[in-house]
């Protein structure tokens, strides 16, 4: 049983608004994500604020509580949700990743497989942390390393933890969008191209 989160809990500094829920060819970019995680199962939700999962129509999974902001507390935070919703993994990726690959899913669960490790993430150019696979059972280790004073970046936690990378052939399908002009470039990408199954 998989769940799949996306995070969203970013406040967004370089864009200057609230960009999961600006229009990428007419719809949210947050909506883009989701329909990745769409494809390797039904039970989602939305790391991030309640008037954001509310647009998406889906439950909002608050941060693990006591920890400073960031990925990791929407991590861990989703990690306990999937845990409740009887899941025995956890897919995240971020809210603004429009290009991420369509098989990210079932290539992160085949590796994941394959190794019996407790996280599996994407790697291609560089390493891509958020779009990961995660035990929940987990959890259990992640948060005493979450709980040191200084946290080290999150592919170290991944390391650290045990976990595994599964490597993708294309960087441009992990990119971030964290500007206005990312984002038209975007949708210009999207129309020479053709819109994906993310419309479907």
């Amino acid at each position: 049983m998989i769940a799949g989160v996306v995070l969203a809990g970013g406040r967004s500094h370089r864009f200057g608004r609230d960009k999961a829920s600006a229009l990428l060819h007419g719809r949210p970019l947050i909506a883009w994500s989701l329909a990745t995680l769409a494809r390797s199962t039904p039970t989602l939700a939305v790391n991030g604020p309640e008037a954001l999962a509310q647009l998406v129509d889906l439950p909002a999974v608050a941060d693990a509580e006591g920890l400073p902001p960031g990925p990791l507390a929407g991590v861990l935070g989703a990690l306990a949700w999937a845990r409740e919703e009887g899941c025995s993994h956890l897919l995240t990726v971020p809210c603004d990743t429009p290009f991420l690959p369509e098989n990210l899913g079932s290539r992160l669960m085949e590796a994941a497989e394959r190794l019996a490790a407790p996280v599996v993430a994407a790697r291609a150019e560089r390493p891509h942390p958020l779009c990961a696979l995660w035990r929940t059972d987990a959890a259990a280790a992640l948060l005493p390393l979450a709980a040191a004073e200084r946290q080290p970046p999150l592919h170290a936690l991944i390391d650290r933890l045990g976990g595994a990378w599964a490597d993708f052939p294309d960087e441009l399908a992990f990119a971030n969008l964290n500007t206005e002009a990312e984002m038209r470039a975007a949708g210009g990408k999207l129309r020479s191209f053709g819109v994906r199954h993310k419309n479907d």
